[in-house]
């Protein structure tokens, strides 16, 4: 996934949200997850999102999805307390430095998605700001944290 010199895409999905429909296509409102069989998009350049929507036109497919990630308080909160719970204080130093910076992206789009389906698989581009790429980094290391479970069981 490619990051983007901006703090903000905004704009940029806008601009997408234009040209899709200028191309004669549908947007739908939706989310390809990791688990989906897809290929993603390699960009090329700036404008190479453009490319992907006249590949999607291309195929004669109805429709692109399209999804956001605008950043929200609370979600930067549950992240601080998450890292309170399952760390050691002196351990959560640059996580709540990485907060710090957060907070001030809230109400910034972070993430976009596009994909449309052809042959049976999903086609992806997908591009991100480096908060974004950054408050990714700090959820995975949390639920990393979350997930280790500890046998407290005594074999005897």
């Amino acid at each position: 996934m490619g990051a983007m010199q901006t703090d903000d895409l905004l704009g940029l999905k806008d601009d997408m949200i234009a040209f899709i429909a200028g191309n004669g296509l549908r947007r739908l409102p939706a989310f390809v997850p990791e688990d989906v069989p897809s290929v993603m998009f390699e960009e090329e350049g700036a404008d190479s999102w453009k490319d992907f929507v006249e590949h999607a036109k291309a195929t004669e497919v109805a429709f692109v999805t399209m999804s956001d990630v605008v950043l929200v308080k609370q979600d930067i909160e549950v992240l601080i307390e998450r890292t309170r719970v399952h760390r050691f204080p002196d351990e959560a130093g640059q996580e709540l430095d990485d907060a710090q910076y957060l907070l001030q992206c809230v109400g910034k789009t972070g993430y976009l998605q596009l994909g449309f389906a052809y042959g049976g698989v999903m086609f992806l581009y997908e591009t991100a700001t480096d908060w974004y790429d950054r408050y990714q980094r700090w959820m995975e290391a949390v639920s990393d944290v979350g997930d280790i479970v500890l046998d407290d069981s005594d074999d005897e």
